[in-house]
């Protein structure tokens, strides 16, 4: 008997202390995968499983028990209970899902699930019509004078831009899912800086979101501060003989914006977004149909296959910087309707980019040769120059509005919200309307993006700078170090292979575009050149 007694004791402290044992390196396991690796065999991830279950079935008990201690301390009151509700299932999101606490409710007091619910989904078009705006947009006109500089290599880079683009901006969508336990992918993560801060985690766990973050900003200002360059640049060019310099005209354009520093949403503007898609794409054709009628006196000799070797890399951050969406991409694969259509949009917006940008390189440049100019249209003969100008500052100037307000949005954020964990208070006040320093905040930036367009009037260099120094970044270095980072153990030879590739190319790029558009800007302001 006291033989049986000590077997059934022998075989319980051997289970648990197997149980023990098994839970300890699913915690350490689920520390790695938290750490942003992944679970090194199955029954390790198995056993994470297990273990995440019975810690959230444990904090549900807690909470339940806290949930009745405060229903009976106030009597059954309803406000408690939906109260502490809120505070379990926000809590469970937060433990199974690894996506952090829930968003706080929007200025108009609607809770985020009731606002997920209510926006409505975007089809496939319509988010190809979106990531076309961006990619077809007037930036294009910059294109021409790449190929001044490129040649042949020119258009090849605009190809290779293209296809570039689009594999980083699939792999980047990757980032956003994992699988979960029975093997689904499932999306954990909302946005860019998301998987940035996912990526620095756990040791520096916001890390990467400041630095996509202030490559965001950077990259939406100088989009601001090129929108004002251009409008002053088409409307000298427009009226040549006006006794008004391109830098009045760059300040009459911003007093027409300054409006937009009284903005609380896009709805007032986005009314014209279509509009101005259109007449640009009208614009694009009048200008390759004048190219056309001079077909003629095309230069096919001027294009060549050698590279100006100080003006190239300008050229290469021009054509990068026509191509950037990876912002706003993980937004747009969240509102559409199926997401498994996304990889198709993809692939046909950026054949279609890459077809008609190379095409109106190329006949532009066939048609003027050496003397094109930064911005196309100023080649144009006076009268079409005139009508076409006007029609592209009017765009301009209706495009401003978007990257100003994405900026101060992103600023709003970073330094004057998220529950008083930034450095400055709420640019808004109780009853929604913009605080003074909220509103200086935005007068300010507009200020700064006049202020820009006036000492730098320099569209292509400026266009190229940024191209190299956040394009490259946003479009080529970060995607590929983040796929690398999240998804190591499931690629295969040739996605690490494409990622490495992309990384170290992208990298040459940015350096050696960033450092010759700084050399081009200070031999401009050197020798005093205008434009």
């Amino acid at each position: 008997m006291a033989t049986l007694i000590r077997g059934k004791l022998t075989n319980k402290l051997s289970n648990a202390a197997t149980a023990v044992s098994n839970k300890s390196q699913a915690k350490v396991s689920g520390m790695f995968a938290r750490m942003g690796f992944q679970a090194a065999t199955d029954e390790e991830a198995l056993g994470f499983a297990s273990c995440d279950d019975l810690d959230y079935d444990h904090r549900q008990g807690m909470q339940m028990d806290v949930l009745t201690s405060e229903e009976m301390m106030m009597g059954g009151g309803g406000e408690g209970g939906e109260g502490s509700g809120d505070m379990m299932e926000g809590d469970s999101h937060y433990q199974r899902d690894g996506t952090g606490p829930p968003k706080s409710a929007s200025k108009d007091g609607a809770s985020p699930n009731e606002l997920s619910e209510a926006r409505p989904k975007i089809t496939a078009w319509e988010a190809g019509w979106n990531v076309t705006n961006a990619i077809q947009g007037m930036f294009v006109l910059g294109l021409p004078y790449a190929i001044l500089h490129g040649g042949y290599l020119g258009l090849f880079l605009i190809i290779f831009a293209a296809v570039v683009c689009c594999y980083t901006g699939k792999i980047l969508i990757a980032c956003l899912y994992e699988e979960d336990e029975d093997g689904q992918m499932v999306r954990v993560r909302d946005s860019y800086v998301d998987i940035a801060n996912a990526c620095c985690a756990p040791r520096f766990p916001t890390l990467g979101g400041h630095v996509v973050n202030v490559a965001q900003i950077i990259e939406l200002v100088m989009t601001c501060i090129l929108y004002v360059v251009v409008s002053g640049n088409l409307m000298y060019n427009s009226f040549p003989n006006m006794p008004i310099s391109q830098k009045s005209w760059a300040i009459i354009a911003t007093a027409a914006l300054l409006p937009c520093a009284f903005l609380k949403n896009l709805k007032a503007v986005s009314k014209f977004s279509l509009l101005c898609t259109l007449a640009h794409f009208v614009i694009n054709i009048l200008v390759i149909a004048y190219c056309l009628s001079r077909a003629r006196d095309w230069a096919w000799d001027k294009v060549k296959f050698y590279i100006d070797v100080k003006k190239f890399p300008i050229s290469i951050g021009i054509i990068v910087f026509s191509y950037t969406s990876q912002i706003f991409l993980p937004s747009l694969e969240g509102n559409m309707q199926k997401p498994s259509e996304f990889h198709c949009m993809m692939n046909w917006t950026h054949i279609a980019a890459c077809i008609l940008k190379g095409l109106f390189a190329l006949v532009a440049y066939l048609t003027w040769a050496d003397e094109t100019k930064e911005v196309i249209t100023d080649n144009l003969p006076p009268g079409i120059r005139a009508v076409v100008n006007i029609f592209l500052v009017a765009k301009a100037l209706l495009s401003y509005p978007l990257p100003f307000f994405a900026a101060v949005e992103v600023l709003e954020k970073s330094f004057f919200k998220d529950g008083g964990r930034t450095y400055f208070p709420d640019c808004y006040g109780g009853d929604g309307r913009l605080k003074s320093w909220g509103l200086s905040l935005r007068c300010g930036l507009v200020v700064f993006t006049l202020l820009m367009a006036i000492y730098v009037p320099h569209f292509a260099l400026l266009m190229g700078l940024t191209g190299s120094l956040t394009g490259a970044g946003l479009c080529f270095l970060l995607p590929s170090l983040f796929h690398l980072k999240l998804l190591w153990r499931k690629l295969l030879w040739h996605q690490v292979f494409f990622d490495v590739a992309i990384f170290v190319i992208g990298g040459i790029c940015s350096i050696s575009g960033f450092i010759h558009s700084m050399e081009g800007l200070i031999e401009a302001f050197k020798y005093n050149i205008e434009e």
